[in-house]
């Protein structure tokens, strides 16, 4: 199903031209389709149908409301980090007993909140987290459920920046400690262990190294058996990438079948952790041209969506798809789309082929993933508004920052 195609020269998303977007809610402006998240969503469960598991959606891709609402209403639990992403999965109709706690550095009161909505999972980071979430479970008269996660110091092959598998990384338990730990965890009275966890990165385009990591789990699952410790779920997290540019990331399909086919004979419920495969391609950033400027060196698009709204290039480097919302309004030219912000990172796609002229619309391509959520008010800008569309209907789902509303929280000192 194509989400967001041209009819006529017009750039539509579902069956809303983006130009009615732009001319309702202005720009920038986040606009994410309803069925492009339900059918990622569906490709997971389809796959899954003969298996007991649970696709928990991971939050920090995309926290808004409307998004986690859709996901929930189509049968998602949720992976958090947070104990404000625990609050949006509730208030967006979520179930704390379809959600799991992820994240290195929960705190007390985090942890109380999580104990008290009935939270599926911890996934524990660290020694001292397990320590702190039995003496809260002790205070709280709870058993605390959770899964260890594994750090099995696999190379993901991704940036660096979002590679979390390796030794060297702040995440999950190291693999030669972790059989003593879940030894020590089965004698604590407030913990249940229900599961053992992995994540090795995000923007992951092979299958090699999701397998190198599953076998060093089963390895130690089946250890722990042997030890008396059966556990009810395995969880392989997320990070399945998907195609901003050229990458050919295998499908939902191709991974969970190559899962199920290590689990064998394991009673074991699978666990998912997706994010990226199910949001990215399902948005885009729309922006609006505010000048053309041809230097003897270059020639630059300045929009009006610059780093704080969109932090991907500038951080990571990454590329992402840069299309007109109408075509044929001019001659073609290599362009650097840059932003507002005064910053030489300040920019969303280099040596881009445009054919635009100034007040013309560009969409931003497969950005429904770690866009928005990582936003920020730099340079005193305003966040920008978010638009789900659902068939021939728009709705505004997070109204677009006001200045008012960023100064809330301040005040200058009394005379």
């Amino acid at each position: 199903m194509t989400l967001f195609d041209y009819r006529q020269d017009e750039l539509f998303a579902e069956q809303v031209p983006l130009s009615k977007i732009a001319a309702e809610f202005g720009t920038p402006t986040y606009v994410y389709s309803r069925a492009g998240i339900e059918n990622e969503l569906r490709s997971y469960q389809r796959v899954l149908a003969g298996h007991s598991h649970l696709i928990c959606y991971a939050v920090k891709s995309n926290s808004n409301l409307a998004v986690l609402d859709v996901l929930a209403r189509a049968g998602a639990g949720f992976d958090i980090v947070s104990g404000g992403e625990l609050e949006r999965v509730l208030r967006a109709g979520g179930s704390a007993a379809k959600t799991i706690f992820s994240g290195v550095g929960k705190s007390t009161a985090e942890i109380e909140k999580a104990l008290l909505a009935g939270i599926a999972c911890f996934n524990i980071e660290s020694e001292a987290e397990l320590e702190r979430i039995c003496m809260v479970a002790e205070r709280l008269q709870k058993v605390a459920p959770v899964s260890l996660r594994v750090n099995p110091d696999v190379d993901a092959g991704t940036h660096p920046y979002i590679s979390t598998g390796l030794k060297e990384n702040k995440f999950g338990i190291d693999s030669g400690q972790a059989f003593e730990l879940y030894l020590r965890a089965a004698e604590m009275p407030q913990i249940k262990l229900i599961g053992i966890d992995c994540h090795i990165g995000s923007q992951l385009t092979e299958l090699g190294p999701y397998m190198d990591a599953i076998d060093k789990m089963l390895t130690l699952v089946d250890r722990l058996q042997t030890a008396g410790i059966v556990l009810e779920h395995f969880d392989i997290g997320g990070g399945l990438g998907v195609c901003y540019r050229d990458e050919q990331p295998p499908a939902p399909q191709q991974l969970i079948s190559a899962v199920l086919k290590k689990l064998g004979r394991r009673k074991l419920k699978l666990m998912l952790e997706p994010g990226r495969s199910i949001t990215a391609n399902a948005g885009i950033l729309l922006t609006r041209v505010e000048y053309l400027k041809h230097t003897p060196h270059k020639n630059f698009a300045i929009v009006d969506a610059g780093m704080n709204d969109l932090i991907r290039p500038a951080l990571y480097g990454a590329w992402q798809n840069i299309i007109p919302v109408r075509r044929g309004s001019a001659e073609s030219q290599l362009y650097d789309v840059v932003g507002p912000v005064c910053e030489s990172a300040d920019f969303l796609g280099k040596e881009r082929s445009l054919a635009i002229l100034p007040d013309d619309l560009l969409a931003v391509m497969s950005a429904g993933s770690y866009g928005f959520v990582m936003s920020s008010n730099y340079n005193s800008r305003n966040r920008a508004a978010e638009v789900l569309v659902d068939g021939p209907r728009m709705h505004l789902v997070r109204q677009r920052e006001s200045l008012e509303q960023q100064l809330q929280l301040e005040s200058c000192l009394p005379e």
